[in-house]
């Protein structure tokens, strides 16, 4: 019986291409980098999660800074747990990269967070970084998309800018079933322009241990 968990068979190659590029420019991205058959699955589960409305605002900052702010950002997130298998595949599958990431790179990466995030028509997330410098426990960010057949002028597209020049574009990824994304937490700004259609993705990141008044800086 052939084997169904992304984790137990990255391609080594692309592995490599991925680690090179985080070197080199700060960030990578890779068509088809996710199985097909486990962007179904995913696909599937966020939008009965959007049917039944189980699905939270998100909001930006930590702790008690955390607001919801719609000029900001418009996304409906839910965080990644273990409860299907293809949720189990997905989190198998970032565990395995983080121990390329580590053994490559050295990094101290000990955790992995993520959520499903749905942006309805209409919806954008405004240029950011996801982790601040000097509070840099997120070092490493994923974004994995699931939307099969996304059309050229339906919008969605994420926009990376340069780690040295904020207003310089250096990529825009259209948010295709397989496609996956990944750069540095703390350097390379991002945003989500305005989409005409459903958007599915999975974000994540791979954190450092951290501490904020002695106490072990949380995931989320």
């Amino acid at each position: 019986m052939q084997r169904d968990a992304f984790a137990t068979d990255l391609p080594r190659e692309r592995l490599a291409e991925l680690v090179d590029a985080l070197v080199e420019k700060g960030w990578y991205v890779g068509e088809a980098f996710i199985p097909a058959d486990l962007c179904v699955e995913l696909y599937q589960e966020l939008g009965a999660m959007a049917e039944r409305e189980a699905l939270d605002a998100a909001g930006i900052g930590r702790g008690q800074e955390h607001a919801l702010r719609r000029d900001i950002r418009g996304d409906a997130i839910r965080w990644l747990d273990r409860e299907s298998q293809a949720r189990r595949r997905y989190l198998e599958a970032m565990g395995e990269l983080q121990q390329e990431l580590n053994q490559a790179l050295f990094l101290g990466l000990f955790e992995y967070e993520a959520h499903f995030a749905h942006y309805p028509p209409g919806a954008f997330y405004r240029r950011h970084l996801d982790s601040f410098r000097g509070r840099a426990n997120r070092v490493v960010s994923t974004v994995g998309y699931l939307n099969p057949g996304w059309p050229a002028d339906a919008g969605g597209e994420m926009v990376i800018f340069a780690a040295d020049d904020s207003e310089r574009e250096v990529a825009r990824v259209r948010p295709e079933a397989g496609t996956f994304a990944c750069f540095l937490s703390d350097s390379v700004p991002h945003e989500v322009l305005p989409t005409r259609l459903p958007r599915a993705s999975i974000a994540g990141w791979f954190r450092r241990n951290a501490s904020l008044g002695g106490l072990v800086d949380p995931a989320r």
